[in-house]
């Protein structure tokens, strides 16, 4: 949910007498490959007489089925809650409230099709638990409840996704924001998209700071130009065209702090519906792609299913005889609260569509269309500058320092030495901020694609040298060995 309707359900459900309260909302769904995400859309409060609060509370008929018209109406599934005043954490269902949910089941599912989601908030730490009932027998419980926003807080359900113990190599790392922070930070499923020079140094970087799954999304190989950028990445990767996930997992798990890390390759291109479906699957993503196409997805992804989305880059402007000019390298989340790519400039609707049919990498179009080719520079001397402006936006969202979150999206200028806030806000008639929480209903930007999937085939078939693939095999042999030595 953003963080505006917690804020509408949290002031009503909690209130000044003390006494339990009741609600209603919709929600539609976000489906990925492996997780169904329920997104709150509205908040139907109750009219006079529609609930009873008498210490408990309860709902009426005429209010449950007033609801259940208006998100019949809407497309919507229905949302039953209830607050616990004094409780704190994730909590359970009494036998009053399993059997209110329970005889609620049948009219919600009857009327939206959908089945009915049942929440709780406990009042002492505003704490949510939420669950689905697909049957009147028991309900399913949901791992999490997150509240997005410049501050993403979320609920764990310590029972389905247990807090991470705090290993040795995490002391310093506790001290700066306290085990309780990360005991969430390090259950948040993180993904990678792209696995270049920024997106390499920043899965590391999350591996060393201790979270306990990461995901790398990328469909290319190493290649030796890519050696003066790509950090860790070998001259054997480059000759074996290792794929950039690959070595990424090898340097993750090198640099991993949590006891087991769950590394996800994902050999995929997130133009792609089948990227789309992955990444659904995760709490938080890092957009460390330089194309539109890419970049416009990640940007719908962040509103629409309400993932923050923290994306950045770097433009390097160099003088006709290759003297450097200025380096510009920018940070931003796109959380609701936060203007979106298309809002700040940083994403043009009409390059999406070039980019699809590939005119931004053809001189022809280029010269013919009196553009400038596209800026892809970068050097490992500045990209840590870009990795750790994401890194400062990712801590800005999880762990909160100055209670303010993420800030309004930041620009440095290398030739004055100057830090921008740049005085960007959201557009009245932005697509991608008004289609948030529309999950499944999003207006499509991913489309299917043969041609990273034929990229990675014919990497897979490709024969190498012997020497290569006897190199290969002896240095899994001594990591193997150092891995065995060291624990």
């Amino acid at each position: 949910m953003t963080g505006e309707t917690e804020a509408a359900m949290r002031g009503h459900l909690i209130r000044d007498d003390g006494q339990e309260d009741v609600l209603i909302a919709t929600y539609s769904l976000s489906t990925g490959l492996e997780r169904t995400t329920a997104l709150i859309r509205s908040v139907i409060l109750p009219r006079g007489g529609e609930r009873h609060v008498h210490g408990t509370a309860s709902f009426t008929s005429a209010y449950v089925l007033r609801a259940a018209h208006e998100a019949r109406t809407a497309g919507h599934g229905l949302v039953l809650l209830h607050s616990h005043p004094g409780a704190e954490g994730w909590q359970q269902l009494s036998s009053p409230d399993r059997e209110t949910e329970s005889e609620y089941e049948r009219v919600a599912r009857t009327a939206t099709m959908m089945p009915l989601l049942g929440m709780t908030l406990g009042g002492h730490d505003t704490a949510w638990s939420a669950r689905f009932w697909f049957d009147r027998s028991a309900p399913t419980w949901a791992e999490s409840v997150r509240s997005v926003s410049p501050t993403l807080a979320v609920t764990w359900n310590d029972d389905l996704r247990p807090v991470p113990g705090v290993t040795s190599s995490q002391e310093r790392t506790v001290s700066s924001w306290g085990e309780r922070a990360q005991g969430s930070i390090a259950r948040l499923r993180v993904l990678v998209v792209g696995g270049g020079s920024v997106g390499l140094d920043v899965s590391q970087r999350l591996a060393a700071t201790g979270l306990v799954t990461v995901g790398v999304m990328d469909y290319d190989a190493v290649e030796t130009q890519n050696l003066d950028r790509m950090i860790g990445a070998t001259r054997l990767d480059a000759a074996l065209e290792r794929s950039k996930v690959d070595v990424a997992a090898r340097l993750m798990r090198s640099a991993a702090t949590a006891a087991h890390l769950d590394v996800c390759r994902h050999e995929v291109s997130i133009t792609d519906p089948a990227g789309v479906s992955i990444a659904l699957d995760y709490d938080v993503i890092f957009s460390c792609v330089d194309r539109p196409w890419p970049r416009a997805v990640l940007n719908g992804i962040a509103y629409a299913d309400l993932i923050p989305v923290i994306d950045g880059g770097i433009a390097i402007d160099t003088f006709k005889d290759g003297r450097m000019r200025n380096g510009i390298w920018r940070a931003h989340t796109l959380v609701p609260g936060r203007p979106c790519m298309a809002c700040i400039g940083q994403l043009v609707a009409g390059d999406v569509s070039l980019d699809k049919l590939g005119l931004l990498d053809d001189p022809e179009y280029i010269q013919g269309a009196n553009r400038e080719a596209p800026s892809r520079q970068n050097v490992a001397a500045l990209s840590a500058s870009v990795s750790s402006a994401l890194l400062a936006q990712f801590v800005s969202l999880t762990a909160h320092p100055g209670r303010r979150g993420v800030p309004a999206p930041l620009r440095y200028i290398l030739s004055t030495h100057t830090l921008e806030h740049f005085p960007a806000t959201s557009g009245p008639y932005c697509a991608y901020e008004n289609a948030t929480t529309t999950g499944d209903r999003r207006t499509p930007i991913a489309e299917h694609s043969d041609d990273w999937q034929n990229i990675v085939a014919t990497r897979a078939a490709k024969k190498r040298p012997l020497r290569l693939r006897a190199l290969a095999k002896l240095e899994c042999f001594v990591q193997q060995a150092i891995n065995r030595l060291a624990e």
